[in-house]
């Protein structure tokens, strides 16, 4: 196939050319960004949170009626984790502050020194007892657990420091990079140290936001019960393919120590359902790209498709001429495909600038990770078999054009 007379025939089709061009180019770079958005989204949704999923689930309990004192307050949540440790279908049960995945809570700037200004980390904070471990259903991998004497309470405008406190291993790594952490002090936010004496494998931190990536496993456990009125949540850890059941029996168990009580339907729940609630606007977002991409590529495919068929319209004598000089089906097929081939070909090299430019913008704009080349490869293979699966048609219905079309008038 010779190339100069299809760049002839494309010259004197300048404007459809660089539409198409244009077209192809812009759907390139959208969908590059776009599959890796999605890549990274979807990647995001199944991150490991460190705990017992498949066996948790977490009520958020508020008081009602006359309000209590600290002292009432931390006496009934004890009553109360008691009742749920006693059900034939709980494994362990504790309170907390907050949960994995909830979407806010506690967190704290971390130093090694007191006089430190600018802090060595961040970490988010997890308060329960001595039972908070079991019932997470996280891995203790280094020193030990709360003892019971060590687990006091807290206000909810009351700033205590723990004298121990649990860390992950990331948090553990960052602080201690010498894997000396265990033993050590830390000090958060104040002049009083804490002691870490246990490392856990992993513990994902509440929120799941794009700023939180860089301290998403960086947590720590304090031996404290939160005594106050809302926003204390009990994490109940069922015994394998009992959760269901628990989940039934744990709120009447409740009931019966005090029904002066609300549980808050849209917080807690089972993880399968916090889990779905944490990561709703990635998904959102991976579906939102998934539909724009599929939009783009039917609407490029519906564009070649159309100038092709415009243009094997106007050249209908020529393609007789073609054919009652000799040429065969297949050439005509051949040299439309390979001038749509061309047309991509251009289309993708301006698409591959376009979308690094897009990429970059993305970086800087919104702190997104760097376009991997593999995206771009598999966009470049996609616009392409799009291309000449698009243009396959009307170069078939060019090639049945007949020799006769030579004597008839245009």
């Amino acid at each position: 196939m010779q190339i100069k007379p299809i760049l002839a025939a494309l010259r004197r089709h300048k404007a459809g050319t660089v539409l198409i061009v244009l077209q192809i180019a812009l759907t390139l770079a959208i969908v590059c960004n776009a599959l890796f958005i999605i890549q990274q989204r979807l990647a995001h949704l199944s991150e490991p949170t460190g705990i017992d999923e498949a066996n948790l689930f977490v009520l958020s309990n508020q008081w009602a009626g006359e309000p209590m004192s600290k002292a009432q307050i931390d006496a009934q949540i004890r009553a109360d984790v008691a009742a749920l440790r006693q059900l034939p279908s709980v494994l362990d049960a504790a309170p907390s502050n907050a949960y994995p995945l909830r979407g806010g809570g506690w967190d704290t700037f971390i130093g090694l020194t007191p006089e430190q200004v600018q802090p060595t980390s961040d970490a988010a904070v997890y308060l329960g007892d001595e039972h908070l471990l079991d019932a997470l259903g996280v891995k203790l991998i280094a020193g030990r657990n709360f003892r019971a004497d060590e687990v006091g309470s807290v206000g909810l405008r009351e700033n205590v420091i723990p004298p121990v406190v649990i860390v992950t291993r990331e948090l553990a790594h960052r602080l201690y990079p010498d894997g000396s952490a265990l033993g050590k002090p830390l000090y958060a936010m104040s002049a009083t140290p804490s002691t870490i004496i246990g490392i856990v494998e992993r513990l994902q931190t509440q929120s799941v936001d794009a700023w939180q990536q860089a301290y998403a496993y960086q947590a720590m456990l304090w031996p404290l019960r939160g005594a106050w009125s809302s926003g204390l949540y009990y994490i109940v850890r069922a015994r394998p393919g009992q959760r269901d059941a628990a989940m039934r029996e744990a709120p009447k168990a409740l009931y019966a120590q005090n029904r002066q009580r609300i549980f808050d339907a849209g917080d807690g729940g089972s993880f399968a359902q916090i889990r779905a609630r944490a990561y709703e606007r990635d998904r959102g977002m991976a579906i939102l790209m998934g539909v724009i991409s599929a939009v783009l590529l039917a609407i490029t495919a519906a564009g070649i498709v159309g100038l092709t068929s415009f243009w094997v319209g106007q050249r209908r004598k020529q393609i007789g001429v073609r054919r009652a000089l000799g040429a065969r089906q297949r050439d005509i097929l051949g040299y439309f495909l390979t001038e749509n081939l061309l047309i991509t070909g251009g289309g993708v090299l301006l698409g591959l600038l376009l979308a690094v430019g897009m990429n970059l913008w993305l970086v800087v704009r919104f702190s997104m990770q760097p376009i991997s080349p593999a995206y771009l490869g598999i966009g470049v293979l996609l616009l392409l078999l799009l291309g000449q699966g698009a243009v396959l048609a009307p170069a078939l219905k060019a090639a049945r054009v007949p020799p006769v079309e030579a004597t008839r008038s245009v």
